[in-house]
């Protein structure tokens, strides 16, 4: 059976939970995700390459198109998400991104992203993304694996993998670099259809 051009395959650009909103990427909100990612330059740092210095709206609102293609394409499945207004389907306030990342669509195997701005820590709108992207991975893209993967050190990232289900599977010692440049071991958690 030969897999069908990604550009095909029907993803949804919406997930709405009890209090996020996930949406996929839209241009012009490059100011709402340059504000979310410059407020949490001090926490990223360490895990994300992407986050060594404060980017400019401009960067920001060029990143946001490229997810947007790269979504298209069906080549990655970046996400943002936002705090849902109370009583509504509305998006409030940017909260962070997600995504399912570095997947093949052959063996219908993705990973799971995730960062969430500094003052949004500490209450579970992590996790509740995770779940509703894990979920909508296995139901509508009949994912047969998900993993999450982060730097060993990373406590907070391995409590959410945890607090969502998924298994730890092992370390993949010394087999990335880390921001700084130097060798990091990777945890690896998974959930399986």
């Amino acid at each position: 059976m030969t897999t069908p051009d990604p550009v095909l395959i029907q993803v949804p650009e919406r997930l709405l939970t009890e209090r996020l909103v996930i949406a996929a990427p839209r241009a012009g909100l490059g100011q709402a995700l340059n504000a979310a990612v410059c407020e949490s330059l001090d926490d990223l740092r360490p895990w994300m390459p992407w986050a060594q210095t404060a980017p400019s709206i401009e960067e920001s609102e060029t990143v946001l198109r490229h997810q947007l293609a790269r979504f298209i394409l069906r080549s990655d499945l970046a996400y943002q998400f936002y705090l849902r207004e109370p009583g509504s389907e509305q998006a409030g306030r940017l909260l962070g991104g997600t995504g399912l990342h570095r997947f093949d669509w052959a063996v219908r195997r993705f990973e799971i992203g995730y960062w969430i701005r500094t003052s949004a820590q500490g209450r579970g709108y992590v996790s509740e993304a995770v779940q509703a992207l894990a979920g909508m991975a296995f139901d509508e893209l009949r994912a047969r694996r998900v993993e999450i993967r982060m730097d060993e050190r990373n406590l907070r990232s391995r409590a959410v993998a945890e607090r969502c289900g998924f298994e730890f599977e092992g370390v993949l010692r010394r087999d990335t670099l880390c921001p700084s440049g130097e060798l990091r071991d990777t945890r690896v958690y998974s959930r399986i259809a």
